[in-house]
């Protein structure tokens, strides 16, 4: 919990997997969950005891089972919502095996970068996006 707001804080990673031609894979969020149908960059919350690294590496292989390398840490921000504030952390990553498959997702895409603006993401995702295009925020 933040002591400055009495909110909740949710530890999050997401991870920014680009191909050989330069194209990110972007999820789409379950219908069910929270902002739902959204489009985002893999990840999810961290568990207790757990490394950025290793969440991150979990979450990707539970939603879209293939197994990442997790690179360089490139983005930290905070988000606040209405009840609960995002710590948000981004790394690159590069598939090392399996295949893509929907398993805790709706949908993904390899998209690129010039083609996220047809996405909509959640608000913690933006900077992350923003780094990507080169915009200054």
């Amino acid at each position: 919990m933040s002591v400055a707001t009495g909110k909740r804080v949710i530890r999050v990673v997401a991870a920014e997997i680009i191909d050989d031609q330069g194209h990110y894979l972007i999820a789409q969020r379950l219908p069910h969950a929270a902002m739902p149908l959204l489009w985002e960059f893999p990840g999810g919350k961290v568990e207790l005891g757990e490394t950025d690294e290793d969440a991150l590496a979990r979450e990707i292989r539970e939603e879209l089972d293939v197994d990442i390398d997790v690179g360089l840490h490139t983005l930290s921000t905070v988000r606040e919502y209405d009840t609960y504030m995002i710590d948000f952390h981004s790394f690159e990553a590069r598939i090392r095996s399996g295949q893509l498959d929907r398993v805790g997702v709706w949908d993904f895409r390899w998209v690129k970068p010039s083609e996220l603006g047809d996405y909509r993401f959640p608000p913690a995702d933006q900077m992350t996006i923003d780094r990507l295009l080169g915009i200054d925020g």
